[in-house]
């Protein structure tokens, strides 16, 4: 009997509780397969990381399972730090990071996968400003106020370098409660080196994974930045667009613009943003510019997924290079874009990164 599709998405709950989500059918579409020619791949495979991904990998496994009914994929939205620490130690065939490979990391990535390391964008999304402040659901802010909020230096609503930003707005008094990340995350790293490059007289400090300003409320991934959010008055916080729900998200003020947080303001940022150097040719890193005008969003995310060009077993190769195709081929992205509201590839981009995906196979 021809099995059921397998695809699997294992999840981190709010309160910190794993569970495993069995990813249904309906993101499929045309071409699901990714490249399992010959009626699909088998086996399993297992990746880890970014939570920012969430939504759009469960519309891939949905899709990729289709078309391969005898292939299982794992994904545990354990955030990127703890997903780069799994595929270092060799505990899952891929990653997920909001934040691409540096110094020892790339190092110990290239030693897990014997010299090399594949890192390809395949998630390009807004990171809003998020918040929940009675009597009040626009608001515009520019750099210096944001990195003034989060780092606690502007305490209540209606301070003058809020209001400065918002002309004719009735803010009140209530005080600011900065929500952030208390785990590790691309995220963060993403946001603070937004505040830095957009704010350095401000947030004087480089953009970091872990959070380093003082003060504030801390959650758990991205679904606990949200949900202490949506819990309180007053709250703001970071998180993937994405996932916001019914929460304020605040427009990015740059000169006379004010920016919102939409997939297609982010995805200009890659068309002024330059490769990285020095991270291998098969490496598409990218240096985002967070200072690009033109209409473009500038607090971003551009998450990576991180692979082997070998793996010991040959199911496991087809399996890998199968899922990862079809992550970034037009139908995957379409579907992360209808499941997530994420930026697609850009042609050219893709067809830069397809052969690089396509080198992996078997071998010790």
């Amino acid at each position: 009997m021809r099995r059921a599709p397998r695809a699997r998405l294992a999840a981190t709950a709010v309160a910190a509780t794993c569970a495993l989500f069995v990813a249904g059918c309906g993101a499929a579409n045309e071409g699901g397969g990714g490249g399992a020619e010959g009626g699909g791949v088998s086996g399993t495979i297992s990746g880890a990381g970014a939570s920012s991904q969430q939504a759009a990998m469960q519309a891939w496994i949905a899709g990729f399972g289709q078309a391969n009914p005898d292939a299982t994929v794992n994904y545990d939205p354990v955030g990127s730090g703890g997903g780069r620490t799994q595929f270092i130690q060799g505990g899952v065939q891929f990653a997920g990071s909001d934040s691409y490979l540096k110094d020892d990391q790339l190092n110990q990535a290239r030693q897990r996968c014997g010299g090399q390391v594949i890192e390809v964008p395949n998630y390009v999304s807004p990171i809003a400003v998020v918040f929940k402040l009675d009597g009040v659901q626009n608001l515009n802010l520019a750099p210096a106020t944001i990195a003034g909020i989060f780092k606690g230096e502007i305490k209540t609503w209606n301070d003058p370098k809020i209001a400065a930003d918002n002309p004719g707005v009735q803010l009140p008094a209530t005080p600011v409660t900065p929500v952030h990340r208390s785990d590790e995350s691309g995220t963060t790293e993403n946001f603070t080196e937004f505040l830095n490059k957009a704010a350095p007289a401000v947030w004087t400090e480089e953009g970091d994974g872990n959070w380093k300003a003082p003060g504030g409320e801390a959650a758990q991934g991205t679904s606990g930045v949200v949900g202490a959010v949506g819990a309180g008055n007053g709250t703001v916080g970071y998180a993937d667009a994405s996932q916001a729900g019914q929460l304020s998200k605040a427009n990015v003020k740059l000169g006379n613009q004010n920016v919102a947080p939409t997939a297609e303001a982010a995805a200009k940022i890659l068309e002024e943003s330059k490769r990285v150097e020095g991270q291998g040719d098969s490496s598409f890193a990218f240096e985002l510019n967070r200072t690009a005008t033109g209409g473009a969003y500038p607090v971003v995310l551009v998450s990576y997924l991180l692979a082997c060009p070998q793996y010991p077993d040959q199911a496991q190769a087809d399996a890998t290079k199968a899922f990862l195709k079809y992550v970034v081929s037009e139908p995957g992205q379409q579907a992360a874009a209808q499941a997530a509201g994420s930026a697609p590839l850009s042609p050219n981009l893709r067809n830069q990164i397809t052969p690089v995906i396509d080198r992996i196979a078997a071998g010790s």
